[in-house]
C-alpha cells in the first residue's frame, strides 16, 4: 500500500504547499557533511533529513533490511532490495515525519536533521548507462535537419526503443563544473579534420531511470514486471559537443562527443511517488512486437523547463517540455536492453533521450531550438545564443502537479568552464 502518497498527510516539518519536496514525495539522495562523512537522506521541504541517522536510532528495525543498508555512501544496497521493502522505507518515512505522530521531540535531539554545511553528492555508484533516443519529435527534428525531411525517421525507429551505451565514469552531480571538450571537427573550408576546442556546446533535456532489482545473464525482463526493477527517477543533462559528435559518430554512433560529461540531479524520486502522474502515451502505429506490449498508462506527466544564465544575465527560460511525450516508454526500454539476455544490474542508470515536444518552445536541445545554428535566440540582457558559451550556466527542472499535489525533482544546474 502506498500510504506514503496519502495526499491528506501533513508534515511537522514546515514547507511551502508549491515546493518540490512535500511529505508525500519522500525522494532519496546521498549528502556529505563538512567532517566528509557520508549520510543517505531524503528531504521535506528545504529540510534534509539523515536516513542514516534514523537506521542508527532504530527506526526500521521492523523492516527487513539488510545489516547497515544506510551507512554506505551510496544507495546502493538500498536497491539491491525488493520494491515491497522500498515501499516500507519511505512509508515509515512518512509516518516519522506526519505531524499527526508524536517523533518531532524525539527526532529534534537524535542528529538527524541537516539544513547547511552539507554537500549533495551522487546518489548511486552508477553501474552501467544507457541513453535511449525515445522522443519522436526529437527524432523527427534531427532526421529533417540531417537527412530527408519525407523519411526523418530511420526504418528502425518505430520498431525498437533505440539506444547506445554511455560513460558511467563521466556523469556527475549538479553543481560540477562542465568544463568545454576538446577533440576533432570538421573543418569546413579544408575538409580536413583540425584537433579544437568544440564550438557548439548543447544541453539535452533528459530523464533518466535508476535500477533495482537485477536479473540474471541470459534472462530477459517481461515488460509487465519491468517497473519492479525501476526504483526512481532523476532529471538528466546529456552535454553534447555536437561538432565532435557529427565528424565521429558514423558508423557507430556517439563517442567523444557524448563522453565528457552528463549531470543528474541528485534526488531519486521514486516510481512510486510519480503514481498519480501516469498518463497514456502516444499510441505506436505500425503495432510493436509482442515483447514490447503492455497494459495501462506507462508514461508520466512531468513538466520539465530549461533556462540558460550567462555572466551577465538572469536565467532565461528558453524550454518547456514535458516527459508524457516519450514514444517509448521505461517499461518499453528496460524490457528491450534485457531481451537479448543482458544482465540489469542495481544501479544502472537509464537515459530517456532528449525530450523534445510538437512546438519549438518545447524543443529539448539546441541544436533543435537554434535548428542547427541557423537561428538565435536571445537571453534576457540581450545575449545571443545558438549554442552554449564558456560561463553559461543551464539549469533544468522538472515537477508533477495535480489539484491535490506537486511532485518535484529539485534543480539541476552546471557551468560551462
Amino acid at each position: 500500500m502506498l500510504s506514503a502518497n496519502n495526499t491528506e498527510r501533513k508534515s511537522w516539518i514546515n514547507y511551502d504547499n508549491n515546493c518540490d519536496f512535500p511529505i508525500q514525495n519522500i525522494p532519496f539522495g546521498v549528502f556529505k557533511t563538512n567532517q566528509n562523512d557520508f549520510h543517505i537522506a531524503t528531504i521535506i521541504g528545504e529540510t534534509v533529513i539523515s536516513i542514516k541517522n534514523l537506521e542508527k536510532e532504530g527506526y526500521f528495525n521492523k523492516i527487513d533490511l539488510a545489516e547497515h543498508t544506510f551507512q554506505e555512501p551510496n544507495l546502493n544496497k538500498f536497491l539491491e532490495h525488493d520494491k515491497s521493502i522500498w515501499r516500507k522505507v519511505r512509508n515509515k518515512i512518512a509516518e516519522i515525519f506526519d505531524i499527526k505522530n508524536n517523533f518531532k521531540s524525539k527526532i529534534l535531539n537524535q542528529n538527524i536533521l541537516f539544513n547547511k554545511n552539507i554537500e549533495m553528492v551522487l546518489p548511486v555508484k552508477i553501474g552501467d548507462y544507457t541513453d535511449f533516443y525515445s522522443s519522436k519529435d526529437h527524432a523527427t527534428n534531427v532526421g529533417k535537419m540531417f537527412r530527408d525531411p519525407e523519411n526523418a525517421l530511420l526504418p528502425n525507429w518505430l520498431h525498437i526503443p533505440v539506444g547506445y551505451h554511455g560513460r558511467s565514469s563521466s556523469i556527475v552531480i549538479s553543481g560540477t563544473d562542465v568544463k568545454r571538450p576538446s577533440g576533432q571537427i570538421l573543418n569546413k573550408e579544408s575538409n580536413k579534420p583540425i584537433f579544437s576546442k568544440s564550438k557548439l556546446l548543447d544541453f539535452e533535456l533528459e530523464m533518466a531511470f535508476i535500477t533495482g532489482k537485477s536479473n540474471k545473464l541470459g534472462e530477459s525482463i517481461d515488460i509487465e514486471k519491468a517497473e519492479d526493477y525501476i526504483f526512481g527517477l532523476c532529471l538528466f543533462n546529456d552535454w553534447s559537443a555536437r561538432d565532435i559528435q557529427k565528424w565521429e559518430y558514423v558508423p557507430l554512433g556517439p563517442f567523444l562527443g557524448k563522453s565528457f560529461n552528463s549531470s543528474i540531479s541528485p534526488w531519486i524520486v521514486t516510481l512510486d511517488a510519480l503514481e498519480p502522474f501516469r498518463i497514456a502515451g502516444e499510441k505506436q502505429v505500425p503495432e510493436v512486437l509482442d515483447y514490447l506490449k503492455f497494459n495501462g498508462d506507462k508514461n508520466f506527466n512531468v513538466e520539465l523547463e530549461v533556462q540558460i544564465k550567462s555572466l551577465d544575465s538572469e536565467p532565461t527560460t528558453v524550454s518547456k517540455s514535458n516527459f508524457k511525450y516519450m514514444y517509448w516508454n521505461m517499461a518499453q526500454q528496460l524490457t528491450h536492453h534485457a531481451i537479448n539476455g543482458c544482465n540489469i544490474k542495481a544501479g544502472d542508470l537509464m537515459a530517456s533521450g532528449t525530450i523534445s515536444g510538437p512546438n519549438k518552445s518545447e524543443f529539448g536541445s539546441m541544436l533543435e531550438i537554434s535548428w542547427a545554428g541557423k537561428e538565435s535566440i536571445y537571453l534576457n540582457n540581450g545575449e545571443e545564443r545558438k549554442f552554449l558559451k564558456d560561463g553559461d550556466t543551464v539549469i533544468m527542472k522538472g515537477y508533477s502537479q495535480n489539484k491535490d499535489i506537486r511532485i518535484g525533482f529539485g534543480k539541476l544546474s552546471n557551468k560551462i568552464i
